[in-house]
């Protein structure tokens, strides 16, 4: 395929997602479950596209990530967040690790997988994933009531590192039988305490050169801003921090501060993250085939309603005892728990390192994955409503 034809096909699908994205606002069906539609169409199974390469979609969904989770933290209001800050916190590691514990109990004991299926899949679907859960509470025509939408984007914005932590602990674990997990617990804490400072100390930085540089033309500052996001990930990274938990951080950090042509900034980082989303669901269904998804549906099943109506909930409702949140608020925080790219690009890890069954897996974590968002994402805005936690006009 010449470059004219790989143009002409990237635009095709391009304008497709905006397309679908008018279909997801009319009809309330989660855009990232049509971006990955789209994808898998054009794919091997569809339209011939073939792309097989894990590593290839792993880089890419990584770098879209950041992009997305800077913009989650641009549009995040501290003086909202700050008020949540302790049980948000608790969810994004306690929950995390409950819902990961609870889910290999289920898989290794009742559903019989092997141990190093039932582990991988535990830890690499344990959290929400910020993306599915930034577009869908911020495309809801109607505001939650005060507390939960705060608490609920950051949840899925600072979970992903207690994720990747888990899920690159497991990999080592089972590469190498001596794998120190003291060592692993050190790191995680090293990990946070670096992603929170770097992130908190580049976003800084970043506000005070957005201040004092007067930029001759407005069309720089986004610019700024990619760089900015570009050397806080890489930077954070290369420390062995986590630069995802940097990139949110540093985006609240520069959100709260005030700066030249900062509407046009936000709108700018907006769109980037929406070119970024689409790019990554859309490598990410190029990556399947989907005449194997069938094979794991009755196990993804199973794990998909084990995981939406007790691993969940039960996480939830340990981290947020005795809180202010309600039974009602308890049950939405439960259910708002959807899955989205997160774990399918941690699924591409085990591929990567060529682990075996790691192709089961990878279908596996895709189609539950997609039963999350085709349950919990639709389902959404009906449950809030059940629950009465809109707000009244």
């Amino acid at each position: 395929m010449n470059l004219d034809w790989m143009m002409a096909a990237a635009g095709t699908l391009l304008l497709l997602c905006v397309y679908a994205n008018r279909i997801s606002m009319r009809y309330g069906i989660p855009s990232l479950l049509l971006f990955l539609g789209l994808g898998m169409l054009a794919g091997s199974d569809g339209a011939g596209i073939q792309f097989y390469n894990a590593r290839i979609a792993n880089y890419i969904g990584t770098f879209a990530l950041a992009f997305i989770l800077f913009s989650g933290g641009l549009d995040t209001k501290w003086n909202q967040v700050r008020p949540t800050l302790a049980r948000g916190s608790l969810l994004s590691t306690g929950g995390v690790f409950l819902t990961a514990l609870f889910l290999y109990l289920c898989t290794y004991y009742l559903l019989g997988l092997s141990f190093e299926v039932s582990l991988l899949l535990s830890v690499i679907v344990s959290s929400t994933d910020a993306p599915a859960v930034f577009s869908i509470l911020r495309s809801q025509k109607h505001e939650l009531k005060p507390g939960l939408k705060p608490l609920l984007e950051f949840e899925s914005g600072s979970n992903d590192p207690m994720a990747v932590l888990l899920s690159m602990g497991a990999i080592n674990l089972l590469s190498d039988p001596d794998f120190d997990t003291f060592q692993m617990m050190q790191n995680f804490v090293w990990q946070m305490a670096l992603g929170l400072g770097a992130g908190y100390a580049f976003g800084r930085v970043a506000s005070y050169a957005l201040c004092r540089w007067n930029l001759v033309y407005p069309g720089l500052y986004p610019v700024f801003g990619v760089s900015i996001v570009l050397l806080t990930f890489s930077l954070t990274q290369l420390l062995n921090g986590n630069g995802f938990l940097a990139v949110y951080i540093a985006g609240i950090v520069m959100a709260n501060t005030a700066f030249r042509y900062r509407r046009h900034f936000i709108n700018f980082q907006d769109s980037l993250a929406w070119i970024m989303q689409i790019g990554m669901f859309l490598i990410l269904g190029l990556l399947v085939n989907p005449h194997e998804l069938p094979g794991v549906f009755p196990v993804s099943l199973v794990c998909s309603v084990f995981l939406i109506f007790i691993a969940r909930p039960l996480a939830v409702f340990t981290c947020l005892y005795q809180s202010q949140y309600t039974r009602a608020d308890k049950i939405f925080i439960s259910w708002a728990g959807f899955k989205g790219a997160v774990p399918i690009i941690l699924a591409t890890y085990p591929l990567m390192y060529n682990f075996p069954n790691s192709t089961y897996l990878f279908n596996l974590i895709f189609f539950l994955v997609i039963l999350s968002v085709l349950v919990q994402g639709n389902s959404l805005p009906w449950v809030a409503r059940r629950l009465k936690l809109y707000q009244e006009n």
